[in-house]
C-alpha cells in the first residue's frame, strides 16, 4: 500500500477565531478547539481509522497543535518535530490580513511572503522534508499542524508550487488525507469537519 499522510489542523484559538496571523506566538487553545480536538480524536478511533495502528505520528512542538494531538488521544505516541512549526510570518504576525491590507494594498502571502520572517523557499523546504518523510516508508502518517504549512504540504504533495495553497481553505480542528490515485498524489479529502456535527 502506497503511504498516506493524514492532516490534522488545530483546535481553534483567539487569533484564529479572530483571523490574525498566529506563526510562532503560542497560543493556547479555547475550549471550542479543545472539544472539537476530542471530537477528532474520536473519529480517528473509530471505523475506518480505528485509532491508527502502525501510522507514524508527529506534532508541531507548539502548544496550540501539540495540545489537540494530546486531546485527541494520540499524545504519547506522537514526536514533536519543528518543521511543522507554522510558516514564520515574521513583521505580520498577530495581524489580520485587512491590517495588513491596509500597509500594503493588494498583498497575498502565497506571492509576496513577508518581512523579516520564512521566505516562500523556506517555507516550500520545510513542506517538502515533511512529503518526503511521509513517502519515506510503507506506513501511513498523522501530523497535528497548523493552517498554512499544512495547506503548503498539500501543494507539495501534488507536486504544485505552494501559491496552489492559496486556492485550498484549511478550518481548524479539520482532517485532510494526501493519498493516491492511478499512481499520482492526490487528494482524498480535504477540510473535513464531519466529525464537529456542523
Amino acid at each position: 500500500m502506497a503511504p498516506r499522510i493524514l492532516l490534522a489542523r488545530h483546535g481553534q484559538t483567539e487569533w484564529s477565531l479572530s483571523g490574525k496571523h498566529t506563526g510562532r506566538t503560542d497560543v493556547p487553545l479555547l475550549e471550542e478547539g479543545r472539544s472539537g480536538a476530542k471530537l477528532l480524536g474520536e473519529r480517528l478511533h473509530r471505523v475506518p481509522y480505528d485509532g491508527l495502528p502502525g501510522v507514524e505520528i508527529r506534532t508541531s512542538p507548539l502548544t496550540r497543535a501539540r495540545e489537540t494531538c494530546e486531546l485527541a488521544g494520540f499524545g504519547e505516541r506522537a514526536a514533536t518535530w519543528d518543521t511543522l512549526m507554522e510558516w514564520d510570518y515574521g513583521a505580520y504576525e498577530g495581524m489580520t490580513p485587512d491590517e495588513i491590507q491596509a500597509v500594503r494594498p493588494g498583498w497575498l502571502i502565497w506571492r509576496d511572503g513577508v518581512p523579516e520572517g520564512e521566505s516562500l523557499a523556506e517555507v516550500t523546504s520545510r513542506a517538502d522534508e515533511v512529503v518526503a518523510w511521509a513517502r519515506s516508508a510503507d506506513r501511513d502518517v498523522l501530523v497535528f499542524a497548523h493552517g498554512h504549512i499544512l495547506r503548503s504540504i498539500g501543494a507539495r504533495w501534488l507536486g504544485l508550487p505552494i501559491d496552489f495553497a492559496a486556492r485550498v481553505r484549511l478550518n481548524p480542528t479539520s482532517l485532510s488525507v494526501l493519498g493516491w490515485a492511478y499512481d499520482e498524489p492526490a487528494i482524498e479529502s480535504w477540510n473535513d469537519l464531519g466529525h464537529l456535527g456542523s
